[in-house]
C-alpha cells in the first residue's frame, strides 16, 4: 500500500505544480488514497521530495531520483537559491528563507547530514535548527556560508 501511494505522489508531482502538503493530501485523496496530512508529511521526508522554484516563480514539489553528487549539487542549489539570512540563539539556529522555502532548506539541512544538527523544524520562511551547543552552531553558520560560495 505504502510502495503504491509512495508511486502515486511521484506520478502526481512530476504531472503537476503541487506547492502544498495539503494539495498533496487532496490529489491522493481524489485518487483514492485516505491520507492525513501527518502521512503526507512523512511520505515527503521518505521520497526525499524538494520544494524548487518554477520558471514562473512558484515552488512546487520534486522528486529526483539521482543519488550521490548530483543529489548533494541540489541540495546546494536549494540552500543557494532558498536562504536568505542565518542568526543564531544560543544552540538555536534561525535560518529565513524565502517565502515557501523552508522546507526545502530544511530538507536540504537534514540531507546534507550536518553531525551538529541534532534536528529542524520548518515553517513556511523560517526554519529553526536545534543544534549541539553555541560553538556548533557557529560552526554549522560557517559550514553554510562555506556552502553558499
Amino acid at each position: 500500500m505504502k510502495n503504491n501511494r509512495h508511486q502515486k505522489i511521484i506520478e502526481l508531482v512530476q504531472q503537476h505544480v503541487i506547492d502544498t502538503q495539503e494539495e498533496l493530501a487532496r490529489r491522493l485523496n481524489e485518487a483514492g488514497y485516505e491520507v492525513t496530512q501527518a502521512t503526507v508529511s512523512r511520505d515527503i521526508r521518505q521520497l526525499k521530495l524538494t520544494k524548487t522554484s518554477g520558471v514562473d516563480g512558484k515552488s512546487r514539489y520534486t522528486f529526483s531520483g539521482e543519488s550521490g553528487t548530483e543529489l548533494a549539487e541540489k541540495y546546494i542549489r536549494v540552500l543557494k537559491d532558498g536562504l536568505v539570512s542565518m542568526d543564531m540563539a544560543q544552540n538555536i539556529l534561525v535560518v529565513k528563507t524565502v517565502s515557501g522555502m523552508a522546507m526545502a532548506v530544511a530538507a536540504a539541512l537534514d540531507a546534507i547530514n550536518f553531525s551538529e544538527i541534532v534536528g529542524s523544524i520548518a515553517g513556511d520562511d523560517t526554519v529553526m535548527c536545534a543544534v549541539r551547543s553555541v560553538e556548533d552552531t557557529r560552526i554549522v553558520m560557517d559550514k553554510i556560508r562555506e556552502l553558499q560560495r
